[in-house]
């Protein structure tokens, strides 16, 4: 087999390559890149299971980054067992082509006890006094302590929240070319996030300076790492999960559920939490996908005629629609709401915020029964607001408790999203690689990269 590296540059779009990625644009001028359809909904797990296993969330069941498990009445986020992609991923059917196949996942989705040989995904400690320590999980587990002693600590704060920056895309750059100096696997999938967070924060606005200097962030963290595979004799293809469109409205599909007393709060220490096993209808929102979870059959259509009616909602998928798109899936609502081009849906339930439940000022991705984007902002009210934080992270430190609520709650600050199909295939995915005459037509399908990666492979799936 051709010893091949996926390279996941999340958001990028034909759109984003030019002055300010020009080891990107170069590499693209060498090879060749096509347009990927986008799939509903284009969100980071769904994306990457239909990549990793060529099916529909209908079949491999990653209907969203997270979903209501109505077995525990409870909304699941971003867990990390490989066992909840239900078919197998590319990896798995290499290796039965090919017994000396090897395979490397850093930090794509799912990654924990999945069959690949190598694996790296960020797994903080979250000790017994509340706090939440910087770390990861390997396979083999020795692979851990390896990278802890190269690289350091993962840095987990700069992966997600108010302070990411390019210092944890480098280090899953570096993570990955260790694995490749010590292992070579055959095939190897890299993640690197960075542009996610600005093209949330300002939107796809090539003339601000922050998506400017982001874009050449990711351009030298990406043209180091396709350099250095190129020299390792690899094929490279490099690709993204979706691309994401500017936005001014976020609508509150919870709210208007609970204004017409269908969603139902519980009070705890005067702070309000969303009762979702007592709820009649409530949403996990995903960016712009909402699941709607209706306890009552009979109350479907008023629902769907309720959220139908809101502005900013594009349009509500019934049973019949969902299997149009591939989203028939028992995990999924059972409705999915869908955003106009410029809103996205928040999870927020509350109606006061002097009451909003104590994570909601916090990064909290698990407890949080919807995403969260807001998460990408230090409130603007907290003055100065690196202070404040330097204040609160030392308090933890000297072995104080106490809740890091500097997140705040203004939905408005968002102004880039994804999850449904963007303007045009330029500001949609992409798939460029090292070999042109393996890419034989303008757009291909998301269900198609999978095959392609075995091509590059040159695996024949039998």
């Amino acid at each position: 087999m051709h010893r091949t590296v996926v390279l996941n540059c999340v958001g990028l779009t034909p759109a984003l390559i030019g002055e300010h990625t020009p080891r990107l644009r170069e590499f693209l001028a060498r090879g060749r890149g096509v347009s990927v359809a986008s799939l509903m909904p284009a969100l980071t797990c769904s994306v990457q299971a239909t990549y990793l296993t060529g099916h529909l969330p209908r079949d491999h069941g990653i209907v969203a980054n997270g979903w209501y498990d109505r077995d525990e009445a409870d909304v699941k986020f971003w867990k990390q067992s490989s066992h909840l992609v239900q078919r197998p991923r590319v990896w798995d059917v290499a290796k039965k082509i090919d017994p000396n196949f090897t395979s490397a996942n850093i930090c794509w989705w799912y990654a924990m006890y999945s069959g690949a040989d190598y694996t790296v995904t960020p797994r903080p400690m979250y000790l017994a006094d509340g706090r939440k320590l910087p770390d990861c999980w390997t396979h083999p587990a020795t692979l851990r302590d390896d990278l802890q002693r190269t690289l350091g600590p993962f840095p987990l704060f700069k992966f997600w929240g108010p302070l990411t920056s390019i210092e944890s895309t480098r280090w899953i750059a570096d993570a990955a070319l260790h694995v490749e100096e010590k292992f070579h696997p055959t095939l190897s999938f890299v993640y690197l996030p960075h542009l996610d967070y600005v093209l949330q924060r300002v939107g796809p606005d090539l003339s601000h300076r922050d998506v400017q200097k982001d874009l050449q962030q990711l351009d030298n963290v990406a043209g180091y790492l396709i350099d250095s595979y190129t020299r390792a004799g690899c094929r490279v293809i490099v690709l993204s999960e979706y691309g994401i469109s500017k936005v001014h409205r976020p609508v509150h599909l919870n709210r208007v559920l609970r204004e017409q007393g269908l969603l139902t709060v519980r009070v705890e220490r005067g702070r309000e939490i969303l009762d979702a096993g007592a709820s009649r209808a409530f949403v996990v929102a995903d960016h712009q996908v909402a699941h709607v979870y209706v306890k009552e059959p009979d109350l479907l259509p008023r629902v769907q005629e309720l959220l139908s009616a809101q502005p900013g909602v594009a349009r509500v998928l019934d049973e019949t629609t969902k299997h149009e798109v591939g989203l028939d899936h028992p995990r999924s609502g059972d409705l999915i709401a869908l955003a106009d081009p410029d809103a996205w849906f928040t999870y927020y339930f509350w109606t006061d915020d002097s009451v909003a439940p104590d994570y909601a000022r916090t990064v909290d991705i698990h407890r949080k029964p919807g995403y969260d984007p807001v998460e990408l902002f230090l409130d603007p009210r907290l003055n100065p607001p690196m202070l404040r934080v330097g204040m609160k992270l030392l308090r933890r430190k000297l072995g104080f408790r106490g809740l890091l609520d500097v997140i705040p709650l203004d939905a408005s600050l968002v102004k880039g999203s994804h999850g449904v199909a963007p303007s045009s295939p330029d500001h949609g995915p992409l798939f460029i690689s090292s070999e042109p005459d393996l890419l034989r037509t303008e757009i291909i399908k998301p269900t198609d990269v999978f095959g392609l990666i075995l091509e590059h492979l040159n695996a024949k799936n039998e």
